[in-house]
This record gives C-alpha cells, structure tokens and sequence, in this order.
C-alpha cells in the first residue's frame, strides 16, 4: 500500500510511498479518505519523503486531504517533500494553500 498511516488522539500522520500519479493516485485517495473518516484528525502530516514520482493527480491527493481535514475544523501539514514534487505544487500554487514544513 502507498499509505501508512499512524496515529490516535485526533493527530494522524500519513506516509506516502512511490509513485503519485494517475495510476496510484485513487488508491491514495482512498486510504487517506478512509482513515481520515476513523481517526477524525485534528491534525493531519503527510509526509511525502518515500515519494519518487508526483505528477498533477498528487495536486488532487492533497486538495481532497486539505478539504477533507478542513471540514472537521482540522489542519493539515505537509513535510519531506523532495524536490520533483514540490516543483509540481509550487507551479500549482498549492504551497500558498497547505503548509509545508
């Protein structure tokens, strides 16, 4: 699976793994959907370190965490992002939206 997750207590930290393309990118979405509806985060990490591939779709894995965090009143942070990847979400625009640490 793409997705660990690890958690409890309202805080969830995801890993992503491989490829975020429009292959993968379901799958991904999926996973974080679902645990996102156990765990009700109040806080959301994806920490993007085991990616090696991010084309447009990982956009949208990411938009759909933010909206999804955002309607429980949560937040979502993102880190280890390497350098193709966030050259895609630069160019999107998405580092204005999410936090990247």
């Amino acid at each position: 699976m793409p997705v660990t997750c690890t958690g409890g207590g309202r805080v969830l930290r995801a890993a992503l793994s491989g490829e975020v393309d429009h292959h993968g990118a379901r799958a991904i979405m999926e996973e974080l959907s679902r645990q996102i509806d156990l765990e009700l985060p109040r806080e959301l990490t994806l920490d993007l370190a085991g990616v090696t591939f991010m084309d447009s779709s990982g956009i949208a894995v990411l938009l759909r965490a933010y909206r999804q965090v955002g309607e429980l009143g949560g937040s979502l942070t993102v880190v280890h992002v390497p350098d193709q990847a966030a050259r895609v979400l630069r160019a999107a625009g998405v580092d204005r939206l999410i936090k990247f640490a």
